[in-house]
């Protein structure tokens, strides 16, 4: 009877498993919409390009050596075997292969926060180039001292000083906002974008539905992100707790939309659906480091303080001439760097030193090494491309075809 039932709770357990692991696959499909409606429509071609290749490069990568650096075990994922992950001390209740793809479509999500941030002047090659090193070692390493509890450089360990991250706001969106940001600085802003005197110039995104689709994939995939990292949902305890991190996954995009949206109207007397959008984003990323512990209350509260902060930031970035066409940089890592600090208010196992430990870690560790990956692509083989390139669009110089080539003149 006790076999039975636990080969029951084992193929539960995966099947769930797997069906989060494709809502988290399913948001490469939310990015690339959104990415694609906020650029201009000259480098739609090229946005959707790096989406999907910066897939199937994370997804390589990670099977190559990327799971192996964050969780030990054999190269090329020799060590996954049928009783266990590799590294693991007891067998999983899990197939293993199970939890690779589920680990595999979180490396692509942090790879594809990247993309937005220096989207309409990269050259695509220098992009995937860095996406090589980003998710078969940057992101493996710093993943291996959090989520697989290795000491920092041997040094300390982040879960003894009572750091905690549920599902990565630090650890998946953070991460890849660090990355992004040694990616604009090196690459500068887009032409036009800034004046002579400091002015901010707006550059519309080409087309508002499809950023407003990738918005809603991102909001409905989130649900796996969030609730896949359970880990289990056949128990009355595990499926207790799937519950509420699902209403508190929701309710905390919906409080940080109604924030944005707010304090739009506040400061540009317009509802601006762009801020509306990346308010939701906000709340999400707000409440994925813990959407267990609070109440729904509490997830809406968090999710509005993160809409808040996003709007804010955005403007700030602006004002220093940090151009991120699409508010990744602010999205990802202000506003995840916000939900680490919230994670103690609910959660008693979690320190606010602990917390603001593990988010230095993270973020100094990323952008200290994709700068130094970024410096190097930019020596070697240029990341940007020419002034003529971006006047005419990266879809022409970048893949030779353009998203709506019946609305061009020849």
């Amino acid at each position: 009877m006790e076999n039975s039932i636990f080969e029951l709770q084992y193929a539960l357990d995966t099947f769930y498993f797997l069906v989060c692991g494709a809502l988290v696959m399913w948001m490469a499909a939310g990015f690339a919409m959104l990415e694609a409606g906020l650029v201009r429509s000259k480098n739609t071609t090229e946005i959707l390009t790096k989406n999907v290749a910066l897939f199937a490069v994370s997804c390589t990568m990670y099977l190559v050596c990327g799971y192996h650096l964050m969780y030990g075990g054999d190269w090329f994922l020799s060590g996954i075997v049928a009783d266990g992950v590799a590294g693991a001390e007891e067998p999983a209740t899990y197939a293993p292969s199970a939890d690779f793809f589920f680990q595999v479509v979180f490396v692509a999500t942090a790879m594809s926060i990247v993309s937005g941030a220096v989207a309409e002047r990269m050259k695509l090659w220098a992009f995937l180039a860095f996406a090589v090193v980003m998710t078969g070692v940057i992101y493996p390493m710093e993943g291996a001292w959090t989520w697989g509890g290795e000491a920092v450089f041997g040094m300390y360990t982040l879960g003894d000083l009572g750091f905690s991250d549920f599902a990565g706001s630090g650890i998946v969106h953070m991460a890849g906002a660090a990355a992004a940001l040694a990616g604009v600085l090196l690459l500068g802003a887009r032409k036009g974008k800034y004046g002579k005197n400091g002015e901010v110039n707006a550059i519309p995104g080409a087309n508002l539905p499809l950023a407003t689709l990738g918005t809603f994939i991102l909001w409905m995939g989130w649900f796996g992100f969030n609730g896949g990292s359970v880990l289990a949902t056949a128990s009355v305890e595990s499926a207790n707790s799937v519950a509420v991190v699902f209403m508190n996954t929701n309710a905390a995009a919906a409080g940080g939309l109604i924030a944005a949206l707010i304090v739009a109207r506040i400061l540009f007397g317009k509802a601006d659906l762009t801020m509306a959008l990346n308010g939701a984003l906000a709340g999400l990323v707000a409440i994925t480091a813990e959407p267990s512990t609070p109440s729904a209350l509490q997830a809406t509260l968090f999710g509005a303080l993160g809409g808040v902060l996003v709007v804010f930031s955005i403007l700030t970035l602006d004002k220093l001439k940090i151009d991120d066409p699409v508010g990744a940089i602010s999205v990802h890592g202000v506003v995840g760097l916000l939900g680490l600090i919230l994670v103690p208010f609910t959660n008693d196992g979690a320190s606010l030193s602990g917390q603001l430990i593990g988010a230095a870690t993270i973020f100094i560790w990323v952008f200290a090494t994709s700068m130094i990956v970024w410096a190097i692509l930019k020596a070697v083989m240029g990341i940007r491309i020419s002034e003529e390139e971006e006047f005419n669009g990266a879809d022409l110089a970048e893949c030779g075809m353009e998203a709506y080539p019946e609305f061009t003149t020849k």
